[in-house]
Parts: C-alpha cells; sequence; structure tokens
C-alpha cells in the first residue's frame, strides 16, 4: 500500500444545506479551513444521485458558492424575505444511505462523545443520528408499509455502542495497523510524501490544531486507515452505493460492541489501558435466534476483543511505546439450534444438520488462521457431566471436529483443544476456579505472546525472569508480534467466557507491563488498583455484549468465581436472569428483524413478502444456499429449472431449456426465487431420506416399469438424416444438464441400449419363435397370457444342456477335494502328456 495512504485525512464536520431540488452536503476538516462539496438530487422519487466534483474548497471559495446557489434558488430574483438555500442540519459524519418502499434517506451522525485516544486520534461514540428523507414531497411516492419499516430499522439504536473514528481503523488490531505503516527516514523522503499529501484530492484534518504535520526533523502526523475488515464493519452496505462515486475522505466505518479507556498512574507515569470489542456483523442477532454457525463458516456472537496498553506520556505512534493482546469469543462452529418455541427457561440443543466431514468448522477456523496465524487455541467452557445430555451434546460434536481437521494440519500448526467444565469445578470447594484459569491463561499467552512495537529494554537484562524466555509469539527488529489466538467458548459465550477472558487479559497485561518496562516481574495480584481498574474495564465490556446478544447484563461474574460477591448480588442476579428470559421471549424477535434490516441482510421490495411476513430468516443468513456455483448446480437441478429449485413445479415438454417463467421480467423471477427459498423447508435428514426410500410403494414401481415401457427406443444402425436428428434430439440435453456431448455413444453402447429396449417391448424388433418361446440374447421370455395381444411376459433364464452341467458339477467337486475315479480315457490322456513331457 502507498505511503500516502497514510497520511491524516478525512471530514470532520458537515452541514447540510438544501434547496427545492438539491441537498448540498459540505464536508470540511475539524479547523473549517478547507471544504468539500457533495450535490444530492431530490428529483428522483426512487433513484440515489449523488455527485462529488472531487474539488478542495478555501473558506472564500465555499462562501463564494453558497452565495450563488442562494441568489439562484430565490423563487423571484432579487427577492430577500425567503432564503433559496437554507440549512437544514449540522453533523460529524455520515453513516450511509438506506431505502425501504419509497426513496432513499441519508443518515446522519449529529452527536458523538470522544471515549479513547490511541497515539493522538481520537475514538469517537455515536451519542445521537438523524435520518433525512431525500426526495421532495412534490415527488414524493409514498406506501402504506413505508412507515414501519422506518420504525423496524431505528430499532437499531445507533446511539448504543457504535464506534467510529476519522484517522484510527478501528476494524483491524494495532499490531495490524502499525506494522503496515512505515515512517521514511530521510528528509528527502519525507519531503516528497509531503507534496504528494497536499494536492488539491486530499487535505490534513489536522491542520490549524496546534499538531505540526512536518517539523524539521521530517515528523508527520500519521493516521491508520486502511482498507477496513467487511467482518466488523456495520455500516459497509449503507456505504455501497456511494462507495465507488465519491472521494475515500468522505468513507467513514463504524463498528459495533464496545470501547472502553482508563488511566492508571503508575508512580505519576500515565498508562491508558484501552478495550475494544469488535462485534462481527455476519450472522449477527440475538441469543437463541442466531446459534452455532452459518454455511460459510460465521459464527453467532463472535467478538474480538482487544487490549491495547500505552504510554499516554508520549502520543506518538512513531517515538511512543504501545503493546496489545487480542483474543476472539464466539459459538460453537457447528450447526446447532434451541427450540425456543416451548417457551422453556434452557430450551433443549439440537444438531440441524450432520456434518460428518467438518465442512463448517474448517471454514471458520480457515478464516481464524488466516487473520491469526497458528496456534488456534479453543478453550471450551461447555459442560461435560451432565445426567441428561445438553450442553454435552456440542462438546462431544465439537471434539470429534477438531480431531477430524487436525488430520489435514502439520503437528506444527494443529489446533489445541482445551475442554474445562468451568460450571462443575465451580460447585466443587475443593477447586478455585480462577487459579485453574490462570494456570491456562499462562499457557496461553506464553504460546501466542502478544504485540509490542518496541524491542527488549535494559532492566529486562538487569531484572531477567525465566517466564520472559520461552515467550512465544515472533520477535523481529522492532519488537514482537503475536502469532495465533485464543478462542473462548461456552454455550452462550456470556458468563463464563468472559470471566475466562478477564484472566486471560490479566496474565497478558502481566507480560505487556513488564515489557514495557513498568513493572519488575510478569506478575500481578488481585486486590491491587491496576486489577480492580482492568477488573471493572472487563465487567463493563462483558455487560456491554451480554446486552447486545443476551437482552440482560452478566449474571456471573469475576467476584462469583472468586466467591466474594456481597449476599446482595445474588438478588441482582436472579433479576439479571428473569429479564434475559423476558427479552428472549418477547422482544429478541423484533430486535432480530431490525439487525436484518439494518444489516441489509434483508431489502424490501414491494413483489416480495416483507420481512415481518417471513416464517424464518435462516435463507437470509445462509446465502451459499441460494448462490450456487456453476459447476455445483449442475449436480443438483437441470439448467431449464431457471430460478424455481423445485422438483415438484409442472413443466411442459416444450419448455426443455427455456425458462419455465415464461416471458416474466427478471425482477419477477429474483422475486419468485426468494419467495421459494424463503418457504422451502430445510433439507431432509439421512434418516428421512431412508425412511422414505423403503416406503417406497409397488404402484410407484409399477408406475415406473409402465412409464420406461412407453418410453421410444432409439435406432441403431442408421446414419444420414437420422444421425443430424439424434445430434437434434441431444442439443437440448447438453443445454438442459451441462452435458458436454463431443461424439455420438459408440456402436456397442448402443447395442447395449438396443439390447435393454428389446427386454421391455418388440415393437420394433422381429424376433424368432421357438418352443413358443421368445429368445433374446440367452434369456427366454415366456408369454403369461393365452391371448396374443397381451405384451406381458415371464423372463425364464438360459437353458443350459446336461453335458456342461455334468462338467460344472465336477469342477465343483474337485474343488471340494472330491474327485471322482478316473476313466479309461483320462488315463489314456495322462499317459501322452507324461510321454511329450519326459520322454
Amino acid at each position: 500500500m502507498p505511503l500516502t495512504a497514510f497520511v491524516v485525512s478525512g471530514v470532520q464536520k458537515l452541514v447540510l444545506y438544501e434547496t427545492r431540488a438539491r441537498y448540498f452536503l459540505v464536508g470540511s476538516n475539524n479547523a473549517q479551513t478547507k471544504h468539500r462539496v457533495l450535490k444530492i438530487d431530490r428529483t428522483e422519487p426512487r433513484d440515489l444521485v449523488v455527485i462529488d466534483d472531487k474539488h478542495v474548497y478555501s473558506q472564500q471559495e465555499l462562501r463564494e458558492l453558497l452565495g450563488r446557489l442562494d441568489l439562484g434558488n430565490r423563487t423571484k430574483i432579487g427577492q430577500k424575505g425567503s432564503s433559496g438555500l437554507s440549512r437544514a442540519v449540522s453533523a460529524f459524519g455520515i453513516v450511509g444511505f438506506v431505502r425501504f418502499l419509497e426513496g432513499y434517506y441519508i443518515i446522519l451522525i449529529t452527536k458523538r462523545r470522544k471515549v479513547a485516544d490511541i497515539g493522538g486520534h481520537s475514538i469517537y461514540k455515536i451519542e445521537d443520528t438523524n435520518m433525512i428523507y431525500i426526495p421532495n414531497d412534490s415527488v414524493r411516492v409514498t406506501h402504506p408499509d413505508e412507515a414501519r419499516y422506518l420504525r423496524m430499522f431505528q430499532n437499531v439504536d445507533l446511539s448504543s455502542n457504535f464506534y467510529f473514528s476519522y484517522s484510527y481503523d478501528l476494524s483491524h488490531s494495532l499490531q495490524y495497523n502499525l506494522t503496515l505503516l512505515r515512517i521514511p527516514c530521510e528528509p528527502a523522503e519525507v519531503e516528497g510524501l509531503h507534496s504528494s499529501c497536499s494536492k488539491q484530492d486530499s487535505f490534513d484534518i489536522f491542520e490549524d490544531e496546534g499538531l505540526p504535520t512536518q517539523v524539521g526533523t521530517g515528523v508527520m502526523v500519521h493516521g491508520l486507515k486502511n482498507e477496513p475488515y467487511a467482518k466488523y464493519v456495520w455500516n459497509s452496505r449503507l456505504l455501497e452505493r456511494i462507495k465507488d462515486t465519491v472521494h475515500p475522505d468522505w468513507l467513514m466505518y463504524i463498528i459495533h460492541g464496545f470501547c472502553g479507556q482508563s488511566k492508571l498512574l503508575i508512580y505519576g507515569r500515565p498508562v491508558y489501558v484501552t478495550l475494544i470489542a469488535r462485534r462481527s456483523s455476519r450472522f449477527a442477532g440475538t441469543r437463541f435466534l442466531k446459534r452455532g454457525s452459518n454455511c460459510e463458516g460465521d459464527v453467532a456472537n463472535e467478538v474480538e476483543t482487544e487490549q491495547i496498553i500505552h504510554d499516554a506520556s508520549v502520543m506518538s505512534f512513531t517515538a511512543g511505546s504501545y503493546s496489545s493482546y487480542v483474543q476472539v469469543r464466539g459459538s460453537v462452529p457447528l450447526y446447532w439450534s434451541q427450540d425456543i418455541s416451548t417457551m422453556m427457561p434452557k430450551p433443549p440443543i439440537r444438531l440441524d444438520q450432520a456434518d460428518p466431514y467438518a465442512h463448517v468448522a474448517a471454514l471458520h477456523f480457515d478464516q481464524m488462521l488466516q487473520r491469526f496465524g497458528s496456534p488456534i487455541i479453543i478453550l471450551n467452557l461447555v459442560k461435560k457431566r451432565e445426567k441428561r445430555k445438553h450442553e454435552k451434546i456440542l462438546s462431544e460434536e465439537l471434539y470429534r471436529a477438531i480431531i477430524n481437521l487436525n488430520q489435514f494440519l502439520s503437528p506444527e500448526h494443529c489446533i489445541d483443544y482445551i475442554a474445562w467444565d468451568m460450571a462443575r469445578y465451580t460447585k466443587s470447594k475443593l477447586c478455585n476456579v480462577l487459579d485453574r484459569l490462570g494456570m491456562i491463561a499462562e499457557n496461553v499467552v506464553k504460546r501466542t505472546g502478544f504485540y509490542i512495537n518496541r524491542s527488549d529494554f535494559h532492566c529486562h537484562t538487569l531484572r531477567p525472569d525465566e517466564r520472559w524466555g520461552d515467550l512465544g509469539g515472533l520477535v523481529v527488529a522492532h519488537g514482537r508480534l503475536q502469532t495465533g489466538v485464543l478462542r473462548t467458548n461456552c454455550v452462550d459465550c456470556l458468563d463464563r467466557t468472559n470471566t475466562a477472558q478477564f484472566m486471560v487479559g490479566k496474565c497478558a497485561l502481566a507480560y505487556q507491563l513488564y515489557a514495557l518496562g513498568m513493572i519488575d516481574k510478569p506478575k500481578l495480584q488481585f486486590d491491587t488498583d491496576c486489577v480492580r481498574l482492568f477488573e471493572e474495564l472487563y465487567e463493563d465490556h462483558g455487560d456491554t455484549l451480554s446486552l447486545q446478544y443476551g437482552g440482560s447484563q452478566l449474571v456471573h461474574r469475576v467476584k462469583t468465581y472468586r466467591k466474594i460477591a456481597p449476599w446482595t448480588q445474588h438478588s441482582k442476579d436472579i433479576m439479571q436472569t428473569l429479564s434475559r428470559y423476558y427479552s428472549n421471549a418477547f422482544s429478541d424477535a423484533d430486535r432480530q428483524d431490525a439487525i436484518n434490516l439494518f444489516l441489509q441482510v434483508y431489502q424490501p421490495s414491494e413483489s416480495k413478502p416483507h420481512l415481518w411476513e417471513l416464517p424464518t430468516d435462516f435463507y437470509l443468513h445462509q446465502s451459499n444456499t441460494m448462490a450456487l456455483p456453476q459447476e455445483r448446480r449442475r449436480e443438483f437441478m437441470p439448467k431449464s429449472v431457471g430460478l424455481d429449485p423445485s422438483p415438484f413445479t409442472v413443466r411442459k415438454p416444450e419448455e426443455t431449456g427455456k425458462s419455465v417463467l415464461g416471458n416474466k421480467s427478471n425482477k419477477e423471477e429474483a422475486v419468485l426465487q426468494r419467495k421459494t427459498a424463503a418457504s422451502a423447508p430445510p433439507p431432509p435428514s439421512e434418516e428421512q431420506i431412508s425412511s422414505s426410500s423403503e416406503d417406497d410403494s409397488e404402484e410407484d414401481r409399477e408406475d415406473d416399469a409402465t412409464a420406461s415401457q412407453r418410453s421410444t427406443p432409439i435406432k441403431i444402425g442408421e446414419s444420414g438424416d437420422n444421425v443430424r436428428t439424434q445430434e437434434h434430439q441431444q442439443q437440448p440435453a447438453r443445454e438442459t444438464y451441462g452435458l458436454n456431448l463431443s461424439a455420438l455413444p459408440r456402436d456397442e453402447d448402443f447395442f447395449i441400449y438396443h439390447r435393454s429396449v428389446c427386454l421391455e417391448s418388440d415393437s420394433f424388433i422381429n424376433f424368432s419363435v421357438i418352443n413358443c418361446c421368445l429368445c433374446i440374447c440367452g434369456y427366454y421370455r415366456v408369454p403369461v397370457s393365452s391371448f396374443d395381444g397381451d405384451s406381458i411376459y415371464e423372463m425364464l433364464p438360459p437353458r443350459v444342456d446336461l453335458e456342461s452341467r455334468n462338467l460344472f458339477e465336477n469342477h465343483i467337486h474337485a474343488g471340494q477335494g472330491l474327485i471322482r475315479p478316473l476313466c479309461r480315457e483320462d488315463l489314456l490322456l495322462y499317459r501322452e502328456y507324461l510321454k511329450n513331457r519326459y520322454m
């Protein structure tokens, strides 16, 4: 990636102006010295027309432009009473554009709050937004369901835990961002870089804000705006329509999850502890409605948590000291769910689909290996011993999947699997849960290592520690890199998972502070100010994620597992359990619909069922089931099926090779496809398939036989026009089934088919009658009826003469050791053999 991509530029402040025919969105840097303008057409009732001239305006140029627009849009020339250009709203960023059944809306961030600072780059939380309808009232085409979709979309509260930054890429880890950052060392290179970045198509958002962009030593202010990781971006679909038409300075990507920062003073030295949780936008939803994985390997409640430690006395990526550690939580990567129709506190767990080759788990871990490398360590906290199988079903299936996948990985890259029944040991008085988790955490951090942008300090040599020597990860010239990641899960990935992640984070924090030279050994004790601050940060993190997925705050906290929670905490736990149950039972369905609409997993259309009419959103999140590759499609259905894959659709013979939808438009065909997908039942299990095949009745078999008798056999031995006729008849089959018939079948194949046809019908073959039987290729057909017009026959095996039968019986007896006495002819034959052989 070129160096110019990292120089800080962007739009921080926006003002929306309106006329009757246009919206003009003016974007400025924070100092409001440089500006850009977007023109949005309001005369299109359904389409979105956004024009960006890519020009950077000065204050004087912008003032003149707005003046001309005001003058040109007045109703009468020279009129001063009413302005032709009015100011609509001020904002801090664009979330995106969305359309339901009428025209487009623009979503603007109107309030923000700074929650963290990393290297001088601010991270903001969205506090309030504004949705503005773009088309003018004079061209608006109303729809009765538009208001309902609007309310549903606004059920996703953008003021609740959505974060953004103008100059830092929140979708990637600090390790990814800083390892891509390249700072030139030669002043000539810095001068050339600065000149290339100060062209008309870009401007510095820190200009005139007290932050120098270039100093005498060649230091520049750099940001970390790379190509975002789409998995953790929640407004990528909302920006899709303008992404390729506007300047990148307009684009701002938001994440959903948690972001918190605390300040730790170490003898007056400020150290920032930052916790960032990125929630996946794929297979996203609420507890019970989103479980397990989809067919692409994306799992429910997948969250990447990163803890960043940096010395706040030097707020610079080039000169400061930074360290980070990443871990992941997510649902068990299997096809499983829980039936909530019974309204039970713990619905039974069931495996929805057989996956003998662990295909979906393979896709999931392949994503993790690509992002984090190896080793992938799984900490499974699901119960292993139960009187009645519940959580144990997931443990057994996940273990089998890992064993299967490790066969295809080299030993140094195998997936590590740690299964520990945390709930069972919590009830035991002999086991300290957090001590056991601490041992696991020590092993995990030593395997994966952590990221730091500084090489070892001299204090590590003066105060060596035995644990520092065998630390994993990758040691590079400028520090250390984390390789691999820990993946923690229980059933919900809420309470147990958060406590386990806290213990791993606490262990990593000790190593990070030791690596930064702030403590003399990589060990931290409970009940210290540092650990208390870190525990509160992780509990806020856990409460937030639990509210987003489960509908309530954490039920069991770190103090619960330490068994030091006050007695009042038990009543709070009961209330949180009831709140979670109420949310799952009554409000999760509406929240799920809102998430599907916000992420554009479902896009409304007048010609397909509404979102609230769909019996399930299964097909919305399983995109592979509706987008089969061309080579796989031939395996399942002929091409003539068109967009309706049902094998029970009535089709006319003359429509072979054509779309069964006739002359319908492409839009109607796509709608019919989605309707068919939404109403199609899930694929049957193997037991259902076997049972249905065993229950085939004799009537079905007789119908098949009758149909085969009615089929017209192919005449062989002909050429010329008949051969061309055969080619013409095979052409639809080639188009329909995708067969590549380069030549006609061989004569031997024709003869085999000809013989099989003759066994069923004598319409085109003349047979010789021998002893009232018809001989066909050694088989005999005996008429069952005495009437000549009947064509029902009984098949008899070929006749064998007596001599052949005796020869076969003697051969069998010889094989069993029962040899008959030799006759005179045998003795004469044997003597002749000896004479010719030895004499």
